[in-house]
């Protein structure tokens, strides 16, 4: 028995059994496990950063949701310290939540067509609810520059992006709420009769509530489908269902304000996820690569703002050359990177999170190997791009295209930030660039 089935079988005087961490959760750990039968979640903050009032905010929100009518697991306990973290419990929810089964798996065909709308009504109940203590209560675009600037890293796709938002901010909205702040494909549970839950309340705050509504539209939560509400329906249909269950709906101009504003929010969460891994305290594949994917968003910005389109890029490993290097033998070192990110996406894994990271460090194989294909040649371009802006660094670009000093050259600012971007896709993910907005 571990210290936390240990932990748990005295906190709950039960008989634990099946305890296993899956693979979701970003910043909290998430355990499954029975308790004298009873299929229960477990929720902890990672021993290393505990954060008790969080944790306290996140039992309070569950419990005013319910309230509000909002479909969410029952609560069965939380509190400060479970094997050293902050914790809370609550019941398992029957469902799905990975986003790939639930946008292709037969078994949800029924309920496909009807989940845009019946997220609209659940989003309209949710911004009914009342207040929990310590919501955050920021201004959203003040925050989120805060964050951005916190890296000290300028990115000329990102300024564009805050221009825009700054320049066409809706007026202030009299409408406010508590807002999810995570209400996405991915955070819900749906069994082939509909949503049977809304989780992962920490990032819950108070604001507009087209905030939710625009970030459930965000391209990066469609994983490929076309229709825009999380990969399942339309923006009418989300609409439609938000008024009749009592909601104000977005005009479109504000609801595209909200889907640009999420596409650079997820842009900068992808990157502090990143930094996780490369300060040193968290090693886990799944932050490295996350910083590969950066760019995945940089590109759907440009996309949002109707800088660039869809296009085909042929995958450089398609077409990769041999790389035999006398005196070494056979198989040469493209051959075995292959093999062994074959072997990691056949490989039978014990658990889902394993399988997860399995697939993450296979992609991690094949985004190194185009780049030591491409890399080079890359690099070559990218500089002569900033010497005809006459700039020295990426850096230097995106603080001209921040002042505006390079504004009446603003189409060849355009079309390198698109080419940089280009390039960067084709090594960390070729198949996006065709992905439609």
């Amino acid at each position: 028995m571990t210290t936390l089935d240990a932990a748990l079988t005295a906190l709950l005087s039960a008989n634990v059994t099946d305890l296993r961490r899956l693979s979701g959760g970003a910043s909290r750990e998430t355990w499954s496990f029975t308790a004298d039968g009873r299929p229960l979640i477990l929720r902890r903050d990672p021993p290393a950063s505990p954060d008790p009032t969080a944790m306290a905010r996140e039992a309070a929100l569950l419990a005013s949701a319910a309230r509000a009518g909002v479909p969410v697991p029952a609560l069965v306990r939380h509190g400060d310290a479970l094997d050293g973290s902050p914790y809370l419990i609550m019941e398992r929810l029957d469902g799905e939540t990975i986003p790939r089964r639930l946008l292709r798996d037969d078994r949800f065909a029924e309920a496909r067509p009807r989940l845009a709308r019946e997220l609209g009504g659940i989003l309209a109940r949710l911004h009914t609810m009342s207040p929990v203590p310590d919501l955050p209560d920021e201004d959203p675009l003040t925050a989120l520059s805060a964050q951005y600037e916190a890296f000290e890293e300028p990115r000329p796709a990102v300024e564009l992006a805050l221009r825009h938002l700054a320049d066409r901010r809706p007026p202030t909205s009299a409408r406010r709420s508590v807002v999810h702040g995570d209400f996405r494909n991915g955070n819900l549970m749906i069994d082939p009769t509909g949503v049977t839950g809304v989780l992962d309340w920490e990032l819950a705050h108070l604001g507009d509530p087209a905030e939710d509504l625009g970030w459930l539209c965000v391209k990066a939560w469609r994983f490929g489908s076309p229709h825009p509400v999380g990969g399942f329906g339309t923006r009418d249909d989300l609409l439609d269902g938000y008024a009749a269950a009592g909601g104000t709906p977005p005009t479109p101009e504000e609801l595209h304000w909200w889907e640009v504003y999420g596409t650079l929010r997820w842009t900068i969460l992808c990157r502090h996820q990143a930094e996780r891994f490369l300060s040193g305290s968290d090693p886990s594949i799944e932050y490295a690569v996350l910083g590969r994917k950066v760019c995945e968003q940089e590109h759907d910005l440009l996309l949002s703002l109707g800088l660039t389109s869809p296009m085909s890029v042929p995958d450089p490993l398609d077409a990769a050359p041999a790389s035999d290097a006398p005196p070494h033998d056979l198989p040469n070192a493209s051959t075995l990177l292959d093999a062994v990110g074959t072997f990691l996406l056949e490989a039978e894994q014990p658990d889902d999170r394993l399988r997860f990271h399995a697939r993450v460090a296979a992609s991690a194989l094949r985004i190194a190997r185009r780049e030591a294909l491409l890399g080079e040649a890359h690099k070559a371009a990218h500089q002569g791009r900033l010497q005809s802006l006459g700039c020295k660094t990426e850096a230097e670009l995106a603080l001209a295209v921040r002042e505006g000093t390079l504004d009446d050259r603003i189409d060849e600012v355009i079309e390198a930030i698109r080419a940089t971007t280009i390039d960067k896709l084709t090594v960390a993910n070729p198949r996006h660039l065709a992905i439609p907005a």
